[in-house]
């Protein structure tokens, strides 16, 4: 508990670790206290559309069809969701899915959390969440693609740059 309370302590939530039956974590202390902000974790794959491509757009990236959208988060392993809930009203303020061969190996994909939440714990907390979903089922090899101004993010949770001396390869279409 310690760990949390100095991960939030710069922020208007204080935080534990815990995580539900339910497959939803969340993050506060106080739960007594409906007037503070709650954080909450959710596997659930029913998300607004609309309020996921908000979230995207406060963070810079291009827009993409809902329709492909849709098919991805239908068709990806996992599916997390960061929610901020507040007077019983939520709002989503992180996301990110993976992939995976259900046995062996899973990318993670889609890691977005809202500006305004940035610099709090909460991304490292919503990755640390989706690797447990994945170790959880068994998946040792967890990859994940990452833009240059990102990759000390990554690193800092754990993951390393071309391990073993294995490069990606890419194809596009012409």
């Amino acid at each position: 508990m310690v760990f949390w309370k100095k991960l939030f302590s710069n922020s208007d939530t204080v935080a534990t670790s815990e995580t539900t039956e339910a497959g939803n974590g969340l993050l506060n202390s106080d739960s007594d206290n409906s007037d503070l902000p709650q954080i909450v974790f959710s596997t659930d794959r029913e998300l607004d559309l609309y309020e996921l491509e908000e979230l995207c757009d406060r963070v810079g990236w291009a827009r993409r069809p809902l329709k492909k959208v849709k098919k991805a988060i239908n068709h990806s392993f996992l599916v997390v969701s960061m929610w901020e809930v507040k007077n019983k009203k939520r709002r989503l303020i992180g996301f990110a899915r993976a992939t995976s061969d259900h046995a062996f190996n899973a990318t993670i994909w889609d890691v977005v959390v809202d500006p305004t939440f940035q610099g709090r714990g909460l991304g490292k907390a919503m990755m640390k969440y989706a690797i447990t979903q994945l170790r959880s089922e068994d998946i040792s090899n967890i990859t994940l693609f990452a833009d240059p101004q990102v990759i000390d993010f990554y690193q800092r949770l754990g993951f390393i740059l071309d391990p073993e001396g294995i490069k990606g390869m890419f194809w596009y279409p012409d």
